[in-house]
């Protein structure tokens, strides 16, 4: 079993879960990049590796039931346990967004992906997390999943969404019903508000950088053992629900 933290960061071979790694990494741990595409995964790995990051690929589709279990078998044969999962993949879908211009297969196509493939991938690795003596779920989320805000007269949250915005709101619940049916174990888990990040998903249109969007991940990833479950939060502090 390795001595290493380990940690696997799915969607990781670019933007805010490359640099989510690339944070972890530099704190000496042993790192997973879970990618479905296997030239981004090897190129991120590379990267990651010249950065002087123990990194290691991991191939994920976290659609697919095959491939989250083959990437759970992956992890288990190379460390024996995981210390913190980060679920970092994420797609927008199509546009427009608006609710009266989505179509199901749309909705479907992102709830599959920001919802279930969370709860995929996290009950796959649940095993090899409880065999860690400081387990670490961090699931990524967005200020437009907070109905608080989005209800808040004048906020900017970018526009009307009919699939995205709700998709993050809904992992936001089962985020909760995991930290209550974790409390009292070592497990935490725990939502990230990256902000407005320019990255691929929106375009590249977004106002800071994915390091900085990779920030309170990381921060979260390395919560004390007093420290919080089942709060979203951004580099700020707690965001209202």
């Amino acid at each position: 079993m390795s001595e290493r933290t380990i940690a696997l960061v799915t969607g990781a071979n670019k933007g805010i879960g490359l640099e989510i790694a690339a944070g972890l990494g530099a704190l000496g741990w042993s790192v997973g990049v879970g990618a479905r595409d296997e030239q981004r995964r090897e190129d991120a790995v590379a990267k990651l590796r010249a950065a002087g990051v123990d990194a290691f690929g991991v191939p994920l589709d976290v659609t697919d039931d095959a491939s989250v279990a083959a990437a759970a078998s992956l992890v288990e044969e190379r460390a024996g346990r995981l210390d913190v999962l980060v679920n970092n993949a994420g797609i927008a879908g199509a546009w427009p967004d608006e609710p009266s211009a989505v179509t199901p297969e749309n909705l479907r196509a992102v709830v599959e992906t920001n919802v279930i493939g969370v709860v995929r991938v996290t009950n796959a690795m649940l095993p090899l997390l409880r065999r860690s003596a400081h387990p670490r779920i961090v699931n990524q989320s967005s200020h437009v999943a907070s109905l608080t805000l989005q209800t808040t007269p004048g906020a900017d949250l970018g526009g009307v969404s009919g699939a995205y915005s709700p998709s993050k709101t809904f992992l936001n619940a089962v985020t909760v019903q995991y930290a209550k049916e974790l409390a009292g174990t070592p497990v935490k888990i725990n939502l990230a508000c990256p902000g407005y990040v320019a990255t691929e998903l929106n375009g590249f249109h977004g106002t800071s950088t994915p390091a900085d969007g990779a920030k309170t991940a990381v921060r979260l990833a390395t919560l004390p053992d007093d420290g919080p479950s089942g709060g979203l939060f951004d580099d700020a502090g707690p965001v209202p629900w």
